[in-house]
C-alpha cells in the first residue's frame, strides 16, 4: 500500500505543475468558473471543484492525506493524461482546453 500511495503521489506530482498559491488565484478567475461540466445542479464544475481538493492536498503534510486524497490524486492524473492527449491545433493560450486542464491543476503553457 505505502509503494501504491508514493507512486500515486509521483504521478501526481508531475501531473500538477501549478503551485498551490497560483492554482488557488487562477481559482478565482472569471475564466476559470466559466469552463467545465457542472455536476447535479451545482453551480460550481467538477474541475472547479478538483482544483480547490487539489490546493488542500498540496498545502497538506503527506502524513495527513487520506483514502480520499489519494483516490482524488489518482483521477487528477487521468484527467490531465486524458485531456493533454486531445490537445487542439494552434496557440492553447486562451482556450477552454488549458482553462479546464488548469482547474485540475495543470497548465499546458
Amino acid at each position: 500500500m505505502a509503494d501504491d500511495r508514493q507512486e500515486t503521489w509521483d504521478e501526481f506530482r508531475d501531473a500538477v505543475n501549478m503551485a498551490p498559491a497560483k492554482l488557488e488565484k487562477w481559482l478565482e478567475s472569471d475564466e476559470s468558473k466559466s469552463v467545465g461540466q457542472k455536476a447535479g445542479g451545482s453551480s460550481e464544475s467538477v474541475g472547479h471543484d478538483s482544483g480547490r481538493h487539489i490546493v488542500r492536498i498540496l498545502r497538506a503534510k503527506k502524513s495527513e492525506l487520506g483514502d480520499d486524497d489519494y483516490a482524488h490524486m489518482r483521477k487528477v492524473v487521468g484527467y490531465v493524461h486524458r485531456h493533454l492527449a486531445q490537445r487542439p491545433e494552434g496557440d492553447v493560450g486562451d482556450t477552454k482546453w488549458r482553462y479546464s486542464l488548469m482547474n485540475w491543476g495543470h497548465d499546458p503553457v
